[in-house]
């Protein structure tokens, strides 16, 4: 029952919420349901290292040969845990922002968690499908409600990407289900066998809609202007969570089903995957705007990921299901320390702010340990994850073009310290500006929120092995349909 109760307990919080008046209770009941679905999650967890993964099978809709069947397996409780774990940190470090309708602000947010929650543990399409929806319909809500002042027109472009990559993979996972003898399960999908090139329009349809998703490039443009105009709660969610979906539905839905096709066009895949991550860094370096500046970061890290899953090698597959996590701790943080700048000092510029690290000493230190982890430095969280992708693309046999694209990358990853360490310096050190003269330290909440982030950061980077365990077994697994099937 664990993976129910992970989709049960945000889903029908969400709904109730909707009753609720007091923004207050409002606030306290979406936290309690956040703390009460990581409990879950840990429950999960620890049940797994016994029964290996934990499975709910019913009947759902015979006549279509669909059924309700979710799965917490390995990669599902890594990004299940991710989700549990960033939720209770985004009310947490937000508790003080004020919403108007918090009530339904807070119950979109849960019923987006249920929707992020459904779509790691389903293993029928068609039921991964609804979950996928349901995770996206609540953050055009909260976009079009609660963003900024060009609000409408980043919802708007938000929904046309959206809307077509869904349109696609409806139309990928219904030819699949034909060719599956008219099932939807993943086990159907995985035993179709095609022949070399029959799957090449099924690897685009699927392949689109998780590139949107991710993004990549060229289909990264309706992410910095989403990022910089939703609310900052709603940015956490989308760029800590949501971005995982795109890189999780390559891993279950696309390689191992299509895995001609994947190895086929990986290296175009890689060369545009690789392209994103040059581009979106040395945007990264020219922009004013905070939410921006973190936006790009996100799109470069994702880049590095999609070229690190068609490497098809054990240890680049490894290293992107570790760094789904990791990456989605470290942006969070980040995220929070600018909406902490945001709400003290009414800008994101870069070019209004400086000094801060005068006024807050705390928020500059958390921030500090959080950008080393941005960057992949050694002993923390991020650098384990990266070093295994570099090695896998470096090592891959599936590109003849592998030194190139090591290197590339390499190069993106040196980017990403010069904005990251250009930011801190030109916010948090320095002379103070007329904004930052009149600043102080942070509140309890956003300490106790980054703390957590940071307790994490370090742990994981010095102690990994309970994660590589985990992702050991889980890249063997998908390898091995690609080599069986090939």
């Amino acid at each position: 029952m664990i993976p129910v109760l992970l989709l049960i307990i945000p889903l029908l919080t969400g709904l109730l919420l909707f009753a609720v008046k007091n923004e207050k209770s409002a606030k306290n009941l979406a936290l309690l349901s956040s703390i009460a679905t990581l409990t879950v999650s840990l429950l999960g967890v620890t049940y797994m290292k016994n029964a290996g993964y934990l499975d709910y099978d019913m009947e759902w809709m015979p006549a279509l040969g669909s059924r309700f069947h979710v799965r917490l397996d390995g990669m599902g409780q890594i990004l299940c845990l991710l989700t549990a774990i960033s939720f209770p940190l985004i009310f947490v470090a937000t508790y003080y922002n004020r919403y108007k309708n918090a009530a339904s602000f807070y119950a979109l947010m849960l019923l987006s968690q249920a929707g992020l929650m459904g779509v790691f543990i389903a293993v029928d399409a068609l039921l991964f499908y609804f979950f996928w929806e349901l995770a996206l319909i609540p953050v055009y809500f909260l976009c079009s409600i609660w963003g900024g002042e060009k609000r409408i027109a980043a919802t708007f472009k938000f929904f046309i990407y959206t809307f077509a990559g869904s349109l696609l993979m409806l139309l990928g996972l219904i030819y699949l289900y034909f060719k599956a003898n008219q099932s939807f399960s993943l086990e159907a999908f995985y035993a179709i066998q095609f022949k070399p090139g029959q799957d090449t329009a099924i690897f685009w349809m699927l392949f689109l809609a998780f590139a949107i998703k991710m993004p990549i490039f060229p289909f990264h443009t309706w992410q910095p202007d989403t990022y910089e105009q939703s609310p900052t709660a709603v940015t956490m969610v989308l760029s800590g969570i949501m971005v995982k979906m795109g890189v999780f539905g390559l891993l279950r839905w696309v390689v191992p089903v299509v895995p001609f096709s994947s190895w086929q066009l990986g290296d175009r895949i890689t060369i545009f995957a690789l392209i994103g991550l040059i581009y979106a860094s040395l945007v990264a370096i020219k922009q004013d705007d905070l939410k921006r500046l973190v936006a790009y970061s996100s799109i470069a890290h994702i880049g590095l990921m999609c070229a690190a899953i068609f490497a098809t090698d054990k240890s680049a597959t490894q290293g992107v299901m570790l760094q789904m996590f990791n990456h989605g701790i470290n942006i969070i943080g980040l995220w929070i320390v600018v909406d902490v700048i945001e709400q003290q000092f009414k800008t994101r510029k870069i070019s209004e702010l400086g000094g801060v690290a005068q006024k807050a000493p705390a928020l500059a230190i958390l921030l500090v340990i959080i950008a080393f982890a941005n960057i992949g430095l050694p002993l923390t969280n991020a650098f384990i994850g990266e070093f295994m992708m570099f090695n896998g693309i470096f090592t891959s046999k599936a590109t003849a073009f592998n030194v190139v694209f090591t290197i590339v990358a390499l190069v993106g990853i040196i980017l990403s310290a010069v904005y990251t360490l250009n930011m801190i310096k030109k916010v948090f050190y320095g002379n103070t500006s007329e904004l930052t003269s009149a600043g102080h330290d942070i509140s309890f909440n956003v300490k106790l929120a980054l703390s957590i982030i940071v307790v994490l950061i370090i742990v994981l980077g010095v102690f990994p092995k309970p994660m590589l365990s985990v992702t050991n077994q889980l890249s063997d697994a998908i390898l091995g349909r690609m080599y069986l099937k090939n």
